[in-house]
């Protein structure tokens, strides 16, 4: 299997250059930051300070399996009385990847936990923002590859952010199919 980082650098950035007309290689968009985010906001609200923190460290040793660096904790800003909430009550992990961790989870990602994932069928193109961005959600995230479905006792959501320095959709798309990232085929 080849580095990731190896195809970007001898056939993307290349292939990008021709299509687009960039006449210089660093003018080629590319990667710049994996962030992984999972709010766990409904596991912890009414709960004691125990059960919180119980329910906190298990997502938190979770993340940090799959990100391969540790977590941090994210407080709410504000109350709101509907959701049982409270201001500075910490509700969501996140961690934000980049070089080599990046590069890494990134190969991790795209050839062993996307097709682990439950029903499959590639990714849609149209997670792929105006700026380039890829934004994917998962229901469980036990298509990791780290995770021992026996031994979880909590199955909790993960967001997954790619982000770019593409300036529109057509470069983010082009640039994730070039690197394997399986996505659909538009269908007209």
């Amino acid at each position: 299997m080849e580095s990731l980082r190896k195809k970007y650098n001898e056939q993307v950035v290349p292939a990008m250059m021709v299509k687009f007309g960039y006449k210089n290689p660093m003018a080629v968009p590319h990667l710049t930051k994996v962030t992984l985010n999972s709010s766990f906001g409904k596991q912890v609200v009414n709960k004691t300070s125990g059960e919180r923190e119980k329910v906190q460290n298990i997502i938190l040793s979770d993340m940090a399996l799959i990100a391969g660096q540790q977590p941090r904790l994210v407080a709410s800003k504000k109350s709101i009385a509907g959701f049982a909430l409270r201001e500075g009550l910490q509700i969501a992990a996140m961690v934000t990847l980049r070089k080599d961790k990046m590069w890494d989870f990134l190969e991790r990602f795209i050839y062993l936990s996307l097709p682990r994932s439950r029903d499959f069928q590639g990714l849609n193109p149209s997670s792929i923002d105006k700026r380039g961005n890829m934004n994917l959600g998962f229901r469980e995230h036990i298509s990791f590859p780290e995770i021992f479905i026996e031994k979880e006792k909590t199955i909790f959501g993960l967001e997954v952010t790619v982000s770019t320095n593409a300036k529109t959709h057509q470069e983010g798309l082009e640039l994730f199919r070039l690197m394997g990232f399986p996505l659909k085929e538009n269908k007209p």
